[in-house]
């Protein structure tokens, strides 16, 4: 779950880290306000869950609040890589002097946190990462142990912040790496951290990615979801406990298991084929659960075939084969289904199928093969 900049920036207020002053505005005229409250120059920030905002004109310099006012309006009616902008952040402008990045991530590999900074602040890491490599320090943490203050202080002689701000940016860092924990996230970011022109480490801009597995943990973050910058599907999908991610491509899948269904993802694009979504209906999962699968991935009109890839241990082959019936029954549809139906009942499962105009097949190849075949014949009719 993404958290806007204004949710994140409240957060690290939270834990001791120095933001600029700045409200919400939901309409160009609260906007005004707020700039004046603010003594006219501030920043207007479009609050949209994608990156890139300032590229496409989304993040703009007010000098007064009758052009915040103006900004707000522009900036509101804008979509950015698809999404509506809603909302806009007045914040405080600042003189900046130095732009610095600093972040807190998961490290897979690793199977630690691991904190991240550059004194290349202001530009996307991953852009950092590919053609300044060296800019880019990396210190893996313990995450039953408190930042320490000579780890903050090797991060910063590393960027060569000035040793006046040693201090300060422990602080800094201390509360991001707590944020990171405390909220169960998978990244806490600040970029640009800055230098501003007084001498002050200020966060101008945040971004926190929490684990949607650990937010039954944590209710009052929860509440923040933004549903509107959801697509529809990732919606009715977390109603019925599915994990569910749209992607381009055409080919719809639905499988038990995450592994299986990246699995089934690769064998579909090594046959030539582009999946339309991930989705996992998990273990166990009943004909109710099954059918609100199957109308999920129906109820997208780039899907041209439908690939079931189930390993039937604990879920049983032959209520997933129920499912399918069910949503069947409930919307008609003529795009192409091809079913792999493996373990716990799958003689019934196929009995059940073989009632319907469904394709079966023996094993994931053949079913990916046989996915992406009736595409191409949709294609070429």
């Amino acid at each position: 779950m993404k958290l806007h900049e204004y949710q994140s920036k409240r957060l690290f207020a939270k834990y001791g880290i120095p933001i600029p002053r700045g409200r919400v505005a939901a309409t160009a005229s609260e906007a005004k306000l707020i700039a004046e409250e603010l003594g006219g120059r501030v920043v207007v920030k479009s609050q949209v869950l994608v990156g890139g905002r300032g590229k496409t004109g989304g993040v703009r310099l007010a000098h007064d609040a009758e052009e915040a006012e103006d900004l707000a309006t522009q900036i509101m009616g804008m979509k950015i890589k698809g999404l509506p902008v809603r909302k806009v952040l007045i914040d405080e402008a600042a003189n900046i002097r130095t732009e610095i990045y600093l972040g807190v991530a998961n490290d897979r590999r690793a199977r630690c946190p691991v904190m991240i900074a550059s004194a290349e602040g202001g530009i996307e890491i991953e852009e950092v990462a590919r053609t300044m490599p060296e800019k880019i320090i990396r210190l893996h943490l313990d995450p039953t142990q408190k930042l320490r203050r000579y780890q903050s202080f090797y991060i910063a002689q590393s960027i060569e912040l000035p040793r006046d701000l040693w201090r300060d940016f422990y602080k800094i860092a201390y509360g991001l790496y707590e944020a990171y924990l405390n909220t169960d996230a998978n990244l806490a970011e600040i970029n640009p951290l800055v230098i501003t022109d007084d001498g002050r480490l200020l966060a101008l801009d945040g971004k926190m990615v929490l684990d949607d597995n650990a937010l039954f943990l944590h209710a009052e973050l929860e509440e923040m979801r933004d549903l509107d910058e959801e697509a529809p599907e990732e919606r009715r999908a977390r109603m019925y406990g599915l994990s569910y991610v749209k992607l381009d491509g055409n080919i719809g899948c639905m499988v038990n298991g995450a592994g299986l269904a990246m699995v089934t993802m690769d064998v579909i694009k090594l046959f030539g084929g582009e999946p339309a979504n991930f989705l996992d209906i998990g273990g166990g999962a009943g004909a109710e659960k099954v059918s609100a699968a199957l109308r999920i991935i129906l109820s997208d009109p780039n899907v041209k075939a439908i690939l079931i890839n189930v390993f039937g241990g604990i879920t049983r082959c032959d209520e997933v084969a129920r499912g399918v019936l069910s949503a069947l029954e409930e919307m008609e549809s003529n795009i192409p289904m091809i079913a792999r139906l493996v373990g716990t009942n799958e003689e019934g499962g196929r009995r059940l199928l073989a009632k319907s105009n469904m394709i079966t097949a023996i094993s994931l190849a053949d079913a990916a093969q046989k996915a992406v075949a009736a595409v191409k014949k949709g294609d070429a009719e």
